[in-house]
């Protein structure tokens, strides 16, 4: 099993690591996007939290003319319902459920896991927790949407994960109606996702970084 290479972030060495946090960043960039936020989060040591923040393969991406670059899926188009190549979306969510399982081996309970997204990130990060066949901590999704919405098999299993949605109300990028509809959907699979807005384009700011913590701090408490 070849694993996606990531930059791992942890408590000091004398604590015991007992929480992971699989982090994945959007497109056109790599796992160095969010590494900087981990100091920011101001999270207690004794959490015992292993940040990881893996890097996307680079495809071509066709909304961008085939450019190659850090993708974890083709975009087709950029209408407002998304056209993307599920396939590969769904290969990056088994990578991602290869990455959860490589946390279980070295010690750390499935329910202790967190999957979190950024905009592309954030649409595997819906479909690799959701469709993982362990307990996970939760999820977290931040400026993306659901783009397998329609096609997704459910394990029961996560029918009550936390799942935090975040999403700025002047994004450009991906429209808020879309994190909107995100929301919506889980209601009527029956999740209760807490969902906040911040006047902000597609990005983070200090407010939401306050508020991911405190979702992680009552999370893993």
């Amino acid at each position: 099993m070849e694993l996606l290479p990531a930059i791992e972030l942890e408590s000091p060495k004398e604590l015991a690591v007992n929480a992971s946090i699989i982090w994945l960043h959007g497109l056109g960039a790599d796992g160095n996007d969010f590494a900087p936020l981990v100091p920011q989060l101001d999270l207690p040591d004794s959490f015992g939290i292993r940040f990881i923040f893996p890097h996307a393969p680079s495809i071509p991406v066709s909304i961008n003319n085939g450019y190659v670059m850090p993708a974890w899926y083709d975009i087709k188009q950029m209408d407002v319902d998304r056209h993307v190549d599920e396939e590969q979306l769904m290969q990056s969510a088994a990578a991602v459920h290869d990455l959860i399982d490589r946390e279980i081996e070295r010690g750390v309970d499935s329910s202790r896991i967190i999957v979190a997204g950024f905009s592309q990130g954030g649409a595997v990060a819906f479909e690799a927790a959701l469709t993982y066949p362990k307990p996970l901590a939760g999820i977290m999704a931040l400026s993306t949407y659901f783009a397998t919405a329609t096609s997704i098999s459910i394990n029961p299993i996560q029918n009550t994960i936390p799942i935090l949605i975040c999403h700025g109300s002047m994004d450009p990028m991906v429209q808020e109606s879309l994190g909107l509809k995100s929301l919506a959907t889980l209601q009527n699979l029956g999740f209760v996702p807490e969902y906040n807005s911040y006047p902000m384009e597609h990005s983070l700011c200090p407010q939401e970084i306050e508020d991911i913590a405190d979702w992680i701090c009552r999370t893993l408490s």
